[in-house]
């Protein structure tokens, strides 16, 4: 497997250039980072989370962890892990625990730390563990618009 049919097509027809990267597969974005031969920093972690009824994902660089009070006041209303179960239905096309934070794609709105949004370049899952795809922050930004806020921190 590599990239998504559908993800596929929404970067085509958007004309956002992107680069795949195939690695060992990994199951973490630090290890993905590590066999890459990529900092950690310019690896981005995608974390699904419940606020209220709804889902959303969290992207951040893979050494961090999700302040949830931080990421809370930037949603407006609490937030917590969902189940992997259910995040596994939320995205039918990507294996399991391999979530691309294409947020449109799925119907959830993309919560984007500023760290990330900073730096030049991202590496994001591809929807895989074994495929990652690097592109321009500001493509990325512009093609999902997602909301730009301080809530990762160091682990």
């Amino acid at each position: 497997m590599s990239i998504s049919v559908r993800l596929k097509s929404v970067l085509e027809t958007n004309h956002i250039p992107y680069s795949l990267i195939a690695h060992t597969p990994t199951y973490s974005a630090q290890f993905a980072a590590a066999v890459m031969h990529e900092p950690g920093k310019d690896v981005a972690k995608t974390v699904v989370l419940r606020s209220g009824k709804n889902n959303l994902i969290a992207l951040l660089p893979a050494p961090c962890h999700v302040n949830l009070q931080k990421l809370a006041a930037a949603a407006g209303g609490p937030v917590s892990l969902i189940e992997e179960q259910e995040c596994n239905k939320l995205f039918p096309d990507c294996e399991p625990g391999a979530v691309p934070p294409f947020g449109e794609l799925y119907g959830l709105p993309v919560y984007m730390d500023a760290t990330l949004a900073a730096d030049p370049e991202i590496i994001l899952s591809a929807g895989t563990h074994s495929d990652a795809l690097r592109m321009l922050s500001a493509d990325f930004i512009r093609l999902v618009r997602p909301k730009v806020c301080a809530f990762a921190e160091r682990s």
